[in-house]
């Protein structure tokens, strides 16, 4: 059986091991806020009734001035940021699960030529409506 000092030493060891652990996270963390490239993709899902293509993009906690829709030949690309909510400096983060900082995705588009009719953001999706010219 060990005695009450080597259990407590265990103890000591593992809580240093965790804390070192979350101070690397803090750090990866940090830096991949500050990289400028995008960080993560948002789901999108595209559907095609008649002349129109319809995307929702899935963007919760992005306001709509952090949102930019580019319509070219290669398709369509959503890019912008999710900002990481106010944290002060002592907080520690046990979980990290939802993605912050820069996000980017390009959709290819089915054969043909569109124009962007509709661009609106509610419940966190961001709906675009895309006709044929």
């Amino acid at each position: 059986m060990r005695s009450r000092e080597g259990v407590f030493v265990a103890w000591t060891e593992a809580l240093e091991l965790l804390q070192g652990a979350e101070r690397l996270q803090h750090r990866f963390v940090s830096l991949q806020t500050q990289w400028a490239g995008p960080c993560w993709e948002p789901a999108v899902d595209l559907y095609e009734e008649a002349d129109e293509l319809r995307l929702l993009v899935a963007l919760p906690g992005v306001s709509p001035c952090q949102i930019e829709v580019v319509l070219d030949e290669a398709g369509l690309l959503v890019r912008g940021e999710r900002p990481r909510p106010c944290a002060s400096p002592g907080m520690a983060i046990r979980r990290l699960e939802i993605p912050y900082g820069r996000f980017e995705r390009r959709v290819p588009l089915p054969p043909g030529r569109y124009r962007l009719v509709q661009q609106s953001l509610a419940d966190g999706c961001l709906l675009l409506v895309l006709r044929h010219r």
